[in-house]
């Protein structure tokens, strides 16, 4: 069903190395929230497109959400995740969901910049 019907929105976002982050997505059909029970978010930074998924800068698979039935998932960055090269790499957003059999499809996607800090004090 969605892998047939949803055209990926491109937004590009940016995070400063080191630091932490948490983004909120409500998923709706309709303007009424989606249950998210059973479902799989995917949320994936690589250097290129084409490397493999194994060889992803960041990796996350989202199974358990903030509010499930009320369609509220959340991606959180860590430290480790983005205390990375500052450059610009790509990444997108999959779901995947609860239907047999199973749709998958990129909702979001575009560039992930990681950017460069001034202050390094550990204290």
């Amino acid at each position: 069903m969605y892998s047939n019907k949803i055209a990926p929105i491109n937004q590009d976002l940016s995070i400063v190395k080191g630091a932490t982050k948490t983004y909120e997505m409500q998923f709706q059909q309709n303007g009424a929230p989606v249950d998210l029970t059973g479902w799989t978010v995917f949320f994936t930074v690589k250097t290129k497109m084409s490397d493999l998924d194994a060889n992803a800068i960041i990796s996350k698979t989202i199974t358990t959400f903030e509010n499930g039935t009320a369609g509220i998932a959340l991606i959180s960055l860590l430290t480790t995740d983005t205390d990375i090269t500052p450059k610009s790499y790509y990444y997108d957003i999959t779901i995947q969901t609860a239907e047999t059999p199973v749709s998958r499809a990129v909702i979001l996607r575009g560039r992930l910049t990681i950017e460069k800090t001034t202050t390094r004090r550990e204290n």
